[in-house]
């Protein structure tokens, strides 16, 4: 692909814990998207939803449009209970 080409694909922003990110993809999977944005695998990605809408947790397999609005996820580290 040339350097013309590249620039003509739109980037899409999605935020993660904050940080913006770009992707020419029009749909990433929860793995994809903490691979992206350096998270740890084991960690659980949450999508924020808008208004009173509690917030929807994404699979690493289960892959969400980035291109209706700008989507704002964040990382959970995995519980440790009992210690």
């Amino acid at each position: 692909m040339s350097e013309a080409e590249k620039s003509d694909k739109k980037l899409h922003v999605f935020y993660v814990d904050a940080i913006r990110h770009e992707n020419a993809k029009t749909a990433l999977t929860g793995a994809e998207i903490k691979a992206i944005a350096n998270v740890a695998p084991n960690y659980q990605l949450f999508l924020e939803e808008e208004g009173d809408k509690p917030d929807k947790g994404v699979g690493d397999g289960e892959a969400v449009g980035i291109t209706e609005r700008v989507k704002h996820f964040f990382a959970v580290p995995p519980a440790t209970f009992g210690l």
